[in-house]
């Protein structure tokens, strides 16, 4: 009897896993991602329909603080900083929360992007930035609340939250000038002590041209600032080449100057490579 028991559980608990309805999110998740200038932002949020409410002033009540959407917070990730009026908001992940008014509209870039709906405590210190702008009256309607980057230029664009027949657009201005004379000016400037590093790594590990390591890793040695001590990874990097060149003498010597440096940067993991190499290398 308590065989035939198990068995109808066990039935009866696959019937219940294989069973689960699958049906339609009333709210569906969308994501989207817009390259601004050289800006990547992220919008991530659920989306109502209006399903034949009236919206704003009914089922969104005027005055009062709204999520933006449905469900989770919606989202917005910028990956630089952005100004938007004057004000700069910086890059990283902020819930959208409004206060709609029939005049005017009140957005806030909140810290916390951890609630489900509008925060139960609402925090001034989690407002990362907070502005206004006027509603606009579509000659549309909108089924399904809308939130969009419209309006691109290298330098700016526009987030647009639109739903039933009205629309607001807040501008951010993204830093595409100062990102691109960054990255124009690195590259003109040749490659960085860290670019030779890399390459002289590369070389090492994958058993290449070890005098063209060799050459790369005394170039991010040479850029070492004046009055700093030459990174003892870097040494390390070289003891190493050197010693599969067969010069165990430079090798020792490259490694001496690692080991102090490592000691003086209390690195205890450098300091012990050095040392076992340093006595592996001395053997005769």
């Amino acid at each position: 009897m308590k065989k035939i028991i198990f068995m109808l559980a066990m039935i009866i608990a696959n019937y219940v896993i294989y069973a689960q309805v699958k049906t339609p999110a009333p709210s569906p998740k969308s994501v989207l991602t817009q390259v601004v200038g050289l800006t990547d932002v992220t919008i991530d949020y659920s989306r109502p329909s209006s399903k034949g409410r009236s919206v704003f002033g009914n089922l969104v009540p005027f005055g009062k603080l709204w999520r933006t959407g449905a469900n989770q917070n919606s989202m917005v990730t910028f990956s630089e900083d952005v100004v938007i009026k004057g004000a700069t908001l910086k890059k990283g992940k902020y819930a959208i929360f409004t206060k709609p008014k029939a005049d005017v509209w009140e957005i806030f870039f909140y810290s916390n992007t951890d609630n489900w709906g509008t925060p139960e405590n609402w925090d001034e210190k989690n407002v990362a930035l907070s502005t206004t702008a006027s509603p606009i009256t579509l000659g549309n309607n909108v089924e399904t609340f809308t939130i969009s980057i419209n309006n691109l230029t290298n330098d700016s664009a526009t987030l647009d939250l639109s739903w039933e027949k009205t629309m607001v657009s807040i501008k951010f201005e993204v830093p595409t000038q100062k990102a691109a004379m960054a990255s124009i000016t690195k590259t003109l400037a040749g490659p960085g002590a860290g670019d030779y590093f890399s390459s002289a790594q590369y070389l090492f590990q994958s058993e290449g041209d070890m005098n063209k390591a060799l050459e790369y890793v005394n170039k991010a040695i040479s850029m070492a600032k004046p009055g700093e001590d030459v990174p003892f990874w870097h040494l390390r990097l070289k003891s190493l080449i050197q010693a599969k060149l067969g010069d165990k003498t430079g090798a020792i010597a490259t490694a001496k100057v690692s080991l102090a440096n490592a000691e003086k940067a209390k690195n205890e993991d450098y300091v012990k490579m050095n040392n076992d190499s340093i006595k592996e290398w001395s053997k005769k």
